[in-house]
């Protein structure tokens, strides 16, 4: 395994992160997409792969926090600090029964209250990292930036993230902490790839020019870039049994665009002239990323899905394979 400093904090990690948004959560007619024994072995896989960046969030699982407390159960049995463990706040949570005013948002009162439930049940005294989950419209970003500070202070939170925001909202938020004297977000967590880059091209100026680690989600959009799709003759997507395409409706419209076709293309061509598969080189192609700490989140489903992904780690990919892939981006305009 590779490490990187994430970011600009002196925490180090390894060079891929694992997301655990499938612990315990149903989709459709299934139950689990991963069941507690299946969880615990992959957090058992990681470990063994030296991965050591673990994400989760206080809504993931069914019921919500279903996935931060089998964390908490694996954690019994492992040294806290050889592990990185960042969750996020913002959702409501179905745990409290009836929702109130306060049971979502960034405002101080829900900052708190659910800050405690996600530490008693990861089972620690601290995170390493915290995301608020989303922007929030209602509350002052002061306001937010000001418990956040709070909590670092008080050593329940070592760093500050952001997940899906607009470039403007997280520059925002940055000044405010720059102007208030306040924690600022060091690690940012965005819908990148190789086939989603320029959407999102605004707000990752904003993490270059402010040395933020950026930590995407759907590194591979959603299992597209494995390569495990084909194009049907009337520009659909023929899906694999029980893979994303097969299960969420949306999947055509938010990953399989005109421009993934090209993307994918690019990336399968590189992919036989470096003996790897499909993932790992979309996978290297994100840990290359020079203008800022790219540390992707990868979900997989088994241990051996999990292999491949690490195997990402050992691919090399000259300087005309990467801009290949990155003219591949601009090929198709959707």
């Amino acid at each position: 395994m590779e490490y990187t400093t994430l970011g600009n904090t002196g925490t180090t990690v390894s060079q891929l992160c694992f997301g655990t948004w499938r612990f315990g959560r149903s989709t459709g007619d299934l139950e689990n997409e991963t069941t507690r024994e299946e969880a615990h072995e992959l957090l058992d896989a990681c470990v063994d792969h030296g991965i050591n960046f673990i994400d989760t969030a206080n809504v993931y699982g069914t019921p919500d926090g279903t996935s931060e407390e089998w964390i908490g159960e694996w954690l019994e049995g492992q040294d806290r600090e050889d592990l990185v463990i960042a969750s996020k706040v913002y959702f409501e949570f179905d745990g409290w029964g009836d929702p109130g005013p306060n049971d979502s948002g960034l405002g101080r009162k829900h900052i708190r209250a659910q800050i405690e439930g996600t530490l008693e049940r990861l089972g620690t005294d601290y995170l390493d990292l915290y995301y608020i989950h989303r922007w929030d419209d209602e509350t002052p970003i002061e306001e937010t930036m000001s418990v956040l500070t709070d909590l670092v202070r008080e050593g329940k939170v070592n760093h500050l993230g952001a997940s899906t925001m607009a470039a403007w909202q997280l520059t925002k938020a940055l000044w405010t902490s720059d102007v208030e004297g306040l924690e600022r977000f060091d690690v940012t967590q965005p819908m990148v790839n190789a086939a989603h880059y320029d959407a999102v091209g605004d707000y990752l100026d904003v993490c270059a020019d402010r040395e933020l680690a950026v930590c995407p989600y759907s590194p591979l959009a959603g299992g597209f870039l494995t390569g495990k799709y084909e194009r049907t003759d009337d520009g659909g997507v023929e899906a694999p049994d029980g893979s994303r395409g097969s299960l969420d409706d949306l999947f055509e419209d938010r990953y399989a665009t005109d421009r993934a076709w090209d993307v994918l293309e690019a990336v399968e061509s590189v992919a036989d002239e470096v003996d790897a598969s499909p993932a790992q080189v979309s996978l290297r192609w994100l840990m290359d990323q020079d203008r800022f700490t790219c540390v992707p989140i990868v979900g997989a489903r088994s241990p051996d899905q999990l292999e491949e992904n690490v195997g990402a780690v050992d691919v090399e990919l000259s300087g005309e394979q990467l801009e290949r892939i990155d003219a591949a981006r601009t090929a198709t305009e959707n």
